[in-house]
């Protein structure tokens, strides 16, 4: 740590995927830097020092003394600002930054800047591919896919990240040139002290941009920016001036710009009202870009949607069984239920299997969202009894020591006509190594049926 005190050098903080790319960002800047993890062997310190070797390295407990006397910290999403050495170095006023802050101050093509508690990665795939069939050299990535710094390009026409609250955090002006929360339901609540404080975080997309999109059915989307920023929006009712929604045509919904009919409704690939939704927000962030609708529409007739997001793994015995994995919160677990629902010929004909670790989160409101929608929840993981517990008396329950018991649980109550919805609105990390693991042993449970 002498070259910390000897020279000014960044502390890069956090040995994950992001901070390897801020340190490829650090290195090919020829930028000096310092790598610290709170744990004492990282599975990525062999990948770390083969690529960096005359880079100081220091594992364990962090040392305040040391990252202070750094010019500037950077800090991955992962590690929470309020740790003992990070409040510490922060209340001395040593800049805290993200690899976000990093790339907006080097980037020059315009950002489209995506946040929310759901959707957010389905959106910004989305635009990605708009842009793309536009013949826009995008890059699409940050919280999705490749980290921001690795995106970075001379020859990009556009940016598209999905960006988390933890990004968020340390973003000091993002200087988008179009932003969204698309909607704000509790999560993360494991981290955070209040709403007020997850919502303050989701905000922080807004600093400095030129144009926003906001949600008509979410007040808690909608940013204080001054009158001059332009401002669209989009929701699922009748649209107004610059705003995308849902107009009725020949008696079915078409999506609609203002008072203009675009496209029936049956023709977006993605199904489900809480789809139609995201579709609309991605119009409006197109639409703010300037892509031509053309291309905006025709992306839409075809992107089906991405891997454990609503996705229809299966149909047996006239069941439909349905991968939404990417349902870590109740938020998100409720927009499926929703927009699953509002078209089956029946009520009552969904089928739920949840559970997994809670994140702190009040499953209440689940109660209210499955009653007369869902006949049967079958609850696995940590927290399967949490939510057993919300929904007594509003959804019949029954509780499964695996994914495959609850899928065999799941299909022996299900009849012709049913969903069976794999949506946890959970973290998955107390049974898998993640979302997508989650999602493939869901999809390979419903293969052995």
């Amino acid at each position: 740590m002498q070259m910390i005190a000897s020279d000014r050098v960044k502390a890069v903080v956090g040995m994950g995927a992001t901070g390897l790319s801020v340190a490829r960002y650090l290195a090919g800047r020829g930028e000096k830097f310092v790598m610290f993890d709170t744990r004492s062997e990282p599975p990525s310190l062999a990948e770390f020092k083969q690529s960096f070797p005359g880079v100081p390295v220091a594992l364990g407990e962090l040392d305040p003394e040391a990252l202070a006397s750094a010019d500037e910290v950077v800090v991955s999403p992962g590690i929470s600002l309020r740790i003992p050495a990070l409040s510490k170095v922060a209340a001395s006023g040593m800049p805290m930054i993200g690899d976000i802050e990093l790339f907006a101050r080097e980037v020059k093509a315009p950002i489209v800047a995506i946040t929310g508690s759901n959707g957010k990665s389905t959106v910004t795939t989305l635009v990605g591919e708009m842009c793309r069939a536009a013949g826009k050299n995008a890059g699409v990535g940050g919280n999705l896919g490749t980290p921001a710094l690795d995106l970075l390009s001379d020859d990009r026409d556009v940016y598209v990240l999905e960006l988390s609250s933890f990004q968020l955090e340390t973003v000091h002006r993002l200087n988008a040139a179009v932003a969204v929360v698309l909607n704000i339901s509790p999560d993360h609540m494991d981290r955070y002290d209040s709403m007020m404080a997850y919502h303050a975080a989701k905000h922080r997309i807004f600093l400095g941009a030129q144009q926003v999109v906001v949600n008509r059915a979410d007040k808690l989307t909608q940013p204080l920016v001054a009158d001059s920023v332009k401002c669209w929006s989009f929701g699922l009712d009748r649209p107004d001036m610059n705003a995308f929604g849902i107009l009725m045509k020949e008696q079915e919904p078409w999506l609609a710009f203002q008072f203009e009919a675009l496209m029936p409704e049956t023709d977006v690939a993605m199904k489900g009202s809480h789809n139609t939704e995201n579709a609309l927000a991605a119009l409006a962030l197109g639409n703010a870009i300037g892509l031509p609708m053309d291309a905006m529409l025709a992306t839409l007739r075809r992107f089906r949607g991405l891997p454990h997001r609503c996705q229809t793994v299966a149909q047996k015995a006239g069941v439909d069984y349905i991968n939404d994995s990417k349902a870590t919160n109740v938020g998100a677990t409720i927009a499926a239920v929703e927009g699953l629902s509002h078209n089956l010929p029946l009520s009552n004909s969904l089928i739920l299997i949840a559970g997994g670790q809670g994140k702190g989160q009040d499953f209440k409101p689940l109660a209210t969202a499955l009653k007369g929608r869902v006949k049967l929840a079958v609850l696995i993981g940590e927290d399967g009894r949490l939510i057993g517990k919300a929904l007594k008396g509003h959804v019949e329950v029954v509780y499964a020591t695996s994914l495959k018991a609850a899928v065999a649980a799941a299909t022996e109550a299900a009849v012709a006509g049913d969903r069976i919805l794999l949506s946890p609105a959970c973290a998955s990390f107390d049974m898998f190594s993640g979302f997508e693991d989650r999602g493939e042993q869901f999809i390979n449970a419903v293969e052995v049926i």
